[in-house]
């Protein structure tokens, strides 16, 4: 969950961490997600920034008093501060740069009091239409305060109450009793704004949630936890996309478990189940983090090594026939402590070299997996002209969809 635009930096200061918690438990990129929504948009910020410095500008045309002409001031710098740090912000995170959040907290906080010290100012000058216009404007801002910063709610609530809160003292100052009752609707109004963005911020965070495991589920297998097939030819895509134009080569293996059937026919499906997981977790265990690991379905795996050449790959495939094929000890419940063995064939094409697109390079493989299987088993070999013809020709006979997407052998 990272924005379009990069990845914003969380805050670092202990008054600007508190403002964007999300509160306990929350993964770090969905805090991550809820960070780059603070930022918003440059058309967003302008309008919000126009209209309180239009404001403030009009008011002190009409009441050109030091402190009115102060407050337009004070608006100009906010509002073209928070519009340089957004600039920096926007490009350092496309650049993968640390972002200045703390600042951009620091100056949206800044900016509300502004507002609440125009309508402080406003409503003790005993012009109404001033007052008016400064009320009016800050209410306008609150319900976009909530709306835009809800990803914070703390921030939120500081926010509201930094603008629209001076509104009680302001109209004890301009000494009319009659707006003694804002006394009464502002706390009413500031409650209930803030208990809003923390709401919408709870519903945020469960549908990010959902998103989080439903891209999981879509993308991996439910057995093994490995990638499925979406989620590796996503992920191969993305490193055919990445070499485009030179890069470190990379090598795809392709393999299947060789008497995995028999433990299927003779202990049961549980049994059969096991096996898998624990030959996902053994790969886990063999092949570094870097390399992409997924079960395409049935006993048929593939793993997408990132910087190995021929010789490489070759030596991976080996180091997997040797972690595949030790015993496999079943647990209790599931045929009784018994021991079984599997092999494994192994099949291996190497990008740019055997294809530069997914399903050329997965029918490469599969098809020197045949070619291991058909000469013994527990071999492995490296793709070569016979092997590509062979996959030139499944290729032909069918679409390159169903030549990434075949079913089990």
């Amino acid at each position: 969950m990272q924005s379009e635009k990069g990845r914003y930096s969380q805050p670092r200061w202990g008054v600007t961490r508190w403002l964007a918690d999300a509160g306990p438990g929350v993964p770090d990129d969905i805090r991550a997600a809820l960070i780059a929504d603070l930022y918003g948009s440059l058309p967003v910020f302008a309008a919000g920034a126009v209209n309180t410095v239009a404001v403030a500008a009009v008011i002190a045309i009409r009441e050109p008093t030091a402190l009115f002409i102060a407050w337009v001031i004070l608006e100009l710098v906010i509002c073209l501060s928070r519009l340089a740090v957004l600039v920096v912000a926007n490009r350092a995170a496309r650049e993968r740069r640390r972002t200045p959040t703390d600042l951009h907290l620091v100056l949206a906080v800044a900016w509300s009091a502004s507002v609440g010290f125009g309508i402080l100012i406003s409503l003790a000058s005993g012009d109404w239409v001033v007052a008016m216009l400064a009320s009016l404007s800050a209410a306008a801002m609150v319900g976009g305060i909530c709306f835009r910063n809800f990803s914070a709610p703390r921030l939120a609530g500081t926010m509201i109450l930094l603008s629209l809160g001076p509104i009680m003292p302001g109209a004890a100052l301009a000494g009319e009793p009659l707006l003694y009752i804002v006394s009464l609707q502002v706390p009413l109004y500031l409650s209930a704004m803030t208990v809003a963005a923390f709401r919408l911020n709870k519903m945020l965070i469960a549908t990010m949630r959902a998103e989080r495991e439903n891209g999981h589920l879509a993308h991996h297998d439910t057995l093994t936890s490995l990638r499925n097939r979406a989620g590796f030819v996503a992920a191969l895509n993305a490193r055919l996309k990445a070499s485009e134009g030179g890069g470190r080569p990379f090598a795809l293996l392709f393999f299947d478990l060789d008497n995995f059937k028999p433990v299927n026919d003779t202990y049961g499906h549980a049994a059969g189940d096991q096996v898998l997981m624990l030959t996902a977790e053994r790969l886990r265990r063999a092949l570094p983090e870097t390399d992409v690991i997924a079960r395409l379905g049935g006993d048929e795996f593939v793993v997408l090594a990132n910087g190995a050449s021929g010789a490489q790959a070759l030596a991976v495939g080996e180091r997997i026939i040797q972690t595949v094929t030790m015993p496999y000890q079943l647990a209790d419940g599931v045929a009784a402590q018994t021991s079984v063995n599997v092999g494994v064939s192994v099949g291996v094409a190497v990008s740019p070299e055997h294809g530069t697109e997914a399903e050329e390079l997965l029918a490469v493989a599969d098809a020197a997996l045949y070619e291991a299987k058909s000469e013994g088993k527990a071999r492995c070999r490296m793709a070569s002209v016979a092997t590509n013809v062979a996959a030139l020709r499944r290729l032909t006979k069918r679409s390159p969809a169903s030549a990434v997407d075949r079913g089990a052998a």
